[in-house]
């Protein structure tokens, strides 16, 4: 399932280079946001999510097309 809807707390997973990880939801962004140096163009009207790694614990911001809610452990 597409993650079009997500709150803090659910678990997603997404693809990067190294394979699937997953993770949860720390936050819906809506503004522009600094995150490790990196500028996150985030609006009201397109959104991002900040997700941390369950594996590594690094935080990153993800366009909500590119994360897919998973099911509670």
């Amino acid at each position: 399932m597409k993650a079009k809807t997500l709150k803090k707390g659910d678990r997603v997973e997404w693809e990067t280079s190294q394979g699937k990880t997953t993770g949860k939801v720390v936050k819906k962004l809506t503004s522009r946001t600094k995150i490790k140096g990196h500028q996150v163009a985030a609006s009201k009207e397109n959104p991002e999510y900040l997700v941390e790694s369950e594996k590594s614990g690094e935080k990153a911001a993800h366009k909500p097309e590119a994360l897919k809610k998973r099911s509670k452990r």
